[in-house]
C-alpha cells in the first residue's frame, strides 16, 4: 500500500509528478490511496487516515469512496503537499509514522529543508545570496550586483511572487516592499544569472545520485523557466558542474532523509533544493525514454523490505 498525503487531486493536471508515482506504484501491484493532510488523525500514539483509493480511467486519475487506512502497515507514505502549508503541525504528527514504514520525504527532513534557505548550506555552490526583511539590504545587494538580482519569497513554489530587480530599475524599492511585505518578512536575493537564458536545469536526485535532469528555458517576455509560467523542456546531459553539486550535497540530503528532491542549477550554480511535491519527473521520463518512476517505486520497495528486516 502507498499513502499518498497531498492536495485535492483534481483530473491530475496539477500534480503530473505525483500522479506518474501513482501509476507506477498500481504498475507494480500496489494499491494506492489518497489523503489530505486534514484527513490525518494521531490515535493512542499511531496515525490514522481516511483515505481514498486511486484507480485511473485512461488517464485521468478516480477516487473511490472514503475509508480509514492504518499509514503504518503501507510500504511507503509518501509526503506532496504543495508549499505553503501548516509543515510543523504535518510533520510532527507524521513522524509517529518513523520506524514503521517509509516516508518519503522524511518529516524531520521537511522540516529542516525550506525549498529556498536549504541551498544556504552550500554558499560556495551558489550565487551570491542574501536573506533579509530589510528592503533597503536587499536593494543595496542589488544595486550591487552587474546584473541586478532575483528577490524570492521563501514560502511559496512554481515561481511564484519571484520578481528580478534591474540596474536602476525604477521599480526596484516597490519590488522589495512587495517582496518582504514592507519590512515584516525575511526574502532572498541572488545575483541575477543572465545564463538563465540558456536554461535553468532540473536535476532529479534520489538517494543522494542523480537520476538525470533537463533544461527549462524561460518563455518569451519572461525570465523565470518554471514550468508552472510557461517555461518550455528540454534533453540535455549532466555535466561536471551538475555532478559535482549533487556530489557535494549528498551526505546533507541522506542524513536528512531528503530521498528525493529536485535541485536547480543555473550556470553551474545551485539555486534551489525542491524537496516537496518538487515537480520535473514525468518530463524527465519522457524526454529519457527511461521509466525513472519504476525505479522510485523501485527503491521505495526495496527501502521498505530493509525496514521490515531490521537492516
Amino acid at each position: 500500500m502507498f499513502v499518498f498525503v497531498m492536495d485535492p487531486l483534481g483530473d491530475g493536471s496539477e500534480h503530473r509528478a505525483t500522479v506518474t508515482l501513482m501509476r507506477a506504484a498500481l504498475e507494480r501491484g500496489h494499491a494506492v490511496w489518497h489523503c489530505l493532510t486534514s484527513d490525518l488523525s494521531l490515535v493512542d500514539g499511531r496515525v490514522r487516515a481516511v483515505a481514498r483509493p486511486v484507480a485511473f480511467d485512461g488517464g485521468l486519475p478516480e477516487l473511490g469512496p472514503r475509508a480509514e487506512v492504518d499509514p503504518h502497515r503501507a510500504t511507503a507514505v509518501l509526503i506532496r503537499v504543495d508549499p505553503p502549508y501548516d509543515i510543523l503541525t504535518v510533520t510532527l504528527l507524521l513522524e509517529h509514522l518513523s520506524g514503521d514504514t517509509v516516508l518519503m520525504n522524511t518529516p524531520r527532513g521537511l522540516r529542516e529543508a525550506n525549498e529556498k534557505l536549504y541551498a544556504c548550506r552550500f554558499p560556495d555552490l551558489m550565487p551570491p545570496t542574501i536573506v533579509s526583511a530589510d528592503p533597503e539590504r536587499l536593494l543595496a545587494f542589488a544595486a550591487g550586483r552587474p546584473h541586478g538580482a532575483v528577490f524570492k519569497p521563501l514560502g511559496d513554489f512554481k515561481g511564484r511572487g519571484i520578481l528580478t530587480v534591474a540596474p536602476g530599475d525604477p521599480n526596484a524599492r516597490s519590488i522589495a516592499g512587495i517582496t518582504t511585505a514592507n519590512g515584516s518578512r525575511p526574502a532572498m536575493a541572488q545575483a541575477f544569472l543572465p545564463e538563465v537564458a540558456e536554461g535553468d536545469k532540473r536535476v532529479l536526485v534520489l538517494d543522494g545520485r542523480p537520476l538525470g535532469g533537463f533544461l527549462r528555458r524561460p518563455a518569451n517576455g519572461d525570465f523565470r523557466a518554471n514550468m508552472a509560467v510557461g517555461g518550455s523542456v528540454h534533453a540535455c546531459e549532466l555535466d561536471d558542474d551538475d555532478v559535482r553539486i549533487v556530489r557535494r550535497i549528498a551526505p546533507a540530503l541522506r542524513a536528512d532523509g531528503l530521498h528525493l528532491v529536485g535541485i536547480d542549477v543555473i550556470g553551474g550554480r545551485l539555486t534551489e533544493v525542491n524537496v516537496t511535491s518538487m515537480a520535473g519527473l514525468p518530463q524527465l521520463d519522457e524526454l529519457t525514454g527511461s521509466r525513472h518512476d519504476l525505479r522510485i517505486v523501485g527503491w521505495l520497495e526495496e527501502r521498505s523490505g530493509r525496514l521490515r528486516r531490521g537492516v
